[in-house]
């Protein structure tokens, strides 16, 4: 059974037909859309545009912006690069899973977040650094992040 609208998978798809070298762009329509690619959207565009599924399968799963599997209503990013990790990021990545009761790479139960551990943000200097949907937490300590965390809740 979908537990998706399908309606709203043609609607993205209407907007690129017969348009080349829009797949990507149709598939982070359907990210923002319904927070994640599912399955039944994947063979309904494999399907209109005449896209093998592997294809699609293959772009969805390369970028970082797109998942495969549900995605909570806050993504939480832990920045582990080198600036972050030598001050205190990996105390903070634990708190935060003790927090949530998940690991990282899990959204926890009720949708409310996912957890993700990053590379790198970029942001050296205001290290260690939490992004949480696209708002910047810098020189974050373990002390604040239930502070930070409820505004999210």
């Amino acid at each position: 059974m979908c537990d998706i609208d399908l309606r709203k998978v043609d609607e993205i798809i209407d907007k690129y037909q017969d348009q080349d070298g829009v797949l990507i762009q149709l598939l982070l329509d359907l990210q923002s859309e319904f927070n994640w690619i599912p399955k039944e959207a994947i063979a309904r565009v494999s399907d209109r545009l005449r896209i093998p599924r592997s294809q699609i399968f293959r772009i969805a799963s390369f970028y970082k912006a797109m998942s495969l599997s549900p995605v909570g209503k806050n993504v939480v990013q832990v920045c582990m690069g080198t600036a972050c990790k030598v001050r205190g990021a990996q105390k903070i990545l634990d708190l935060i899973e003790s927090r949530l009761k998940i690991s990282q790479g899990e959204t926890t139960p009720d949708m409310i977040f996912s957890l993700r551990r990053v590379n790198c943000l970029g942001c050296c200097a205001m290290g260690p650094v939490i992004i949480i949907n696209e708002d910047y937490h810098g020189c974050a300590a373990t002390e604040e992040v239930d502070k930070i965390f409820k505004k999210y809740d």
